[in-house]
């Protein structure tokens, strides 16, 4: 579904926008929402709590809450700042894994219900809990240290516009990296996170 999806977009994209005077402003529009995210990530620095110990990665899921504020009719900012994994790892397993990021979003209009949206992101990985090779308690867990690093990345996505409507719908594809370094850690744990994840948005305008 995912391949089928961003080949869409790319033969979407190909197409001349044809925004008509009608077309909704987006310029000085502040927005909030909603992203669930779902997906898999290599990872051979961070335990995983859904994989088995000495796997390096596993699923990856999200949610996180967002402003989005319009510079232009095409260009926007969005700043997003994950919640369930920081809140369910520090409860649950003890641990942080912290991924804020900020996506300068293009917005290509194709003069219909549905806008191309493209753009780069770029964010901080945080963690904080044992490495790979770690169960998640007991005798099979390991030594916790601090490790962080950039999350570069982007974001490929369709908006479905709903005019009069509570909020837009997006879907779309996040592909990221993130290269991790420990900090004052013995044993000097360092590596790469790379994944990607499919967004559902729900975007809310002020």
């Amino acid at each position: 579904m995912a391949k089928m999806l961003f080949i869409a977009m790319l033969v979407l994209v190909t197409f001349p926008a044809n925004s008509s005077a009608q077309e909704q402003s987006y310029s000085d529009q502040v927005v909030f929402g909603i992203k669930a995210q779902a997906g898999a990530r290599y990872d051979d620095v961070r335990m995983c709590v859904a994989s088995p110990p000495g796997a390096k990665g596993g699923m990856a899921l999200e949610i996180s809450v967002f402003t989005e504020i319009g510079v232009t009719e095409q260009i926007s900012v969005l700043v997003n700042v994950p919640l369930m994994r920081p809140i369910l790892f520090a409860a649950a397993f003890k641990m942080l894994q912290f991924e804020p990021e900020v996506v300068l979003n293009f917005r290509h209009p194709q003069g219909g219900d549905v806008d191309i949206i493209v753009g780069p992101s770029l964010g901080i990985a945080l963690h904080y809990g044992p490495d790979y090779k770690s169960g998640p308690s007991g005798e099979e867990r390991g030594p916790s240290f601090w490790a962080l690093g950039p999350r570069i990345g982007g974001y490929f996505g369709l908006d479905f516009k709903r005019p009069g409507k509570t909020f837009n719908f997006q879907l779309g594809l996040s592909p990221y990296v993130a290269p991790l370094f420990s900090v004052d850690d013995p044993d000097n744990h360092r590596g790469l996170v790379a994944g990607g994840t499919l967004d559902a948005t729900f975007r809310f305008a002020k």
